[in-house]
């Protein structure tokens, strides 16, 4: 069954997604649709984008759960989902005042399918396979060095190094998993 690519821009602000559907709660920045995306459901219709972008908006909402959930419910199987969050160690995580959620390497392991559920699966019933997990760091020579080791190993960066070489992000691209029946 061939279908038309469709691709949803969350959060499009001033910055639009050429020949995606841009969506802001701004009625102000020219987006395609106006909704305001802590209330659910999302105005579209279920397994309708192939691709969604969500670059600094989940931070912003109230519910993540409800948001990923809703991301799912609107995505097509094996639709891609793109997410650029804060990481909890950049300063801006905290001083952006409308900044209501914190991210780490593993905030989206409750959501990814797996043989071995995450103990907070429970929590939604979207599944997404990790397609791919970035940290990004500020540019700078040291930074280089610390991008290569906390990229490799994420979770001793987070424990160990995250307060003396804070990072500036997250980018994490996940793949919507749907079950026939």
């Amino acid at each position: 069954m061939s279908h038309i690519p469709r691709t949803l821009n969350l959060g499009c602000g001033v910055r639009p997604l050429a020949g995606a559907v841009n969506l802001d709660v701004s009625p102000d920045v020219g987006a395609d649709v106006v909704h305001d995306l802590n209330c659910a459901p999302w105005p579209f219709p279920d397994d309708t984008f192939d691709e969604v972008h969500a670059s600094d908006v989940i931070e912003h909402l109230d519910d993540v759960v409800e948001a990923l959930g809703e991301m799912h419910r609107i995505c097509r199987p094996g639709a891609r989902i793109h997410i650029a969050v804060p990481h909890f160690s950049c300063a801006n995580s905290f001083t952006d005042v409308t900044h209501r959620h914190h991210f780490g390497w593993r905030s989206f392991d409750p959501f990814l399918e797996s043989t071995a559920p995450h103990q907070l699966a429970h929590y939604s019933r979207a599944r997404f396979r990790r397609v791919s997990a970035r940290i990004f760091f500020y540019h700078s020579l040291a930074n280089k060095v610390v991008h290569r080791c906390a990229n490799r190993w994420p979770e001793a960066y987070e424990r160990r190094w995250a307060w003396v070489f804070p990072a500036w992000f997250i980018s994490i691209e996940l793949e919507a998993v749907k079950r026939a029946g």
